[in-house]
């Protein structure tokens, strides 16, 4: 269906406030992001900037939201901008906690502990927010999106960054004590982290399996069950950690014959 000047014209006066608001959140974030390199409260100033790029992926969405109702068609140049807000998010965590797949949960205390004026349900709720933007801008996109399996990654550096946020050694206390002030909190997250990284693990073999046929990403799937038997064992669960041990086996092998067949790039 044509669009009418007339259309395009109400479209436009519509969303300018909302585009008003977003160059003047930019503007702040980029002014925000220069001044945390040297800022005291580092960790507090990362999440907040994280933050702010998540409400900007929001409003950057809602262009398109508005198109789609005045228009009946997608705005992918506000799509694309979400899609760029929400990875300068991700990025600002994992300049904190790292990009880490799998590795012991003692190599990554360093960095966990400075979050520690950060309390665990300021965590999640930020964990939540970006995990909830993202499958808004996936829902918006459509199935037939060329960012389809770009969004494979996307997750996966999600639940990735939000298990590195966690403080297992602390994490393992406060899940098993009823009494904690944060119990809750903590048994949400960690229900939370092992359900991203068992859902990015099974998206990555299947990007593996049906498009890629790339080693790197049932590597990476591998990676990410193993990650989650990480967590299984901190918590002593013996059964879970021995079904993920076997099923990262089975990826592993059918990953290495694969490769010897030459199926695999």
């Amino acid at each position: 269906m044509a669009i009418s000047d007339e259309e395009r014209k109400e479209f436009q006066l519509r969303i300018k406030p909302i585009k008003e608001k977003i160059a003047e959140l930019m503007k702040k974030e980029k002014e925000d992001s220069m001044k945390a390199k040297s800022a005291e409260k580092y960790e507090e100033k990362k999440v907040l900037l994280a933050e702010q790029n998540i409400y900007i992926a929001t409003l950057q969405i809602s262009i398109n939201t508005i198109s789609v109702e005045m228009l009946e068609t997608k705005n992918n140049d506000s799509l694309n901008d979400a899609r760029k807000s929400i990875y300068k998010a991700i990025i600002h965590l994992e300049d904190l906690v790292t990009n880490t797949v799998d590795c012991p949960f003692s190599e990554l205390e360093p960095k966990v502990q400075r979050l520690e004026g950060i309390g665990i349900e300021r965590r999640l709720h930020v964990i939540r927010k970006l995990g909830l933007v993202i499958q808004i801008l996936v829902d918006a996109f459509g199935d037939n999106s060329k960012w389809k399996e770009s969004f494979v990654e996307m997750r996966g550096r999600h639940a990735v960054v939000s298990k590195n946020m966690i403080d297992m050694k602390q994490a393992y206390k406060d899940y098993f004590d009823h009494q904690s002030k944060v119990y809750e909190a903590t048994v949400n997250t960690i229900r939370l982290i092992r359900s991203l990284l068992d859902k990015s693990a099974t998206e990555y073999r299947d990007r593996y399996e049906i498009a890629s046929h790339r080693l790197d990403d049932m590597r990476m799937a591998v990676n990410l069950l193993i990650a989650n038997r990480r967590i299984a064992m901190i918590l002593n669960d013996k059964d879970q950690s021995e079904e993920i041990r076997k099923k990262a086996l089975v990826w592993k092998t059918k990953m290495e014959t694969d490769a010897k067949k030459g199926i695999s790039k």
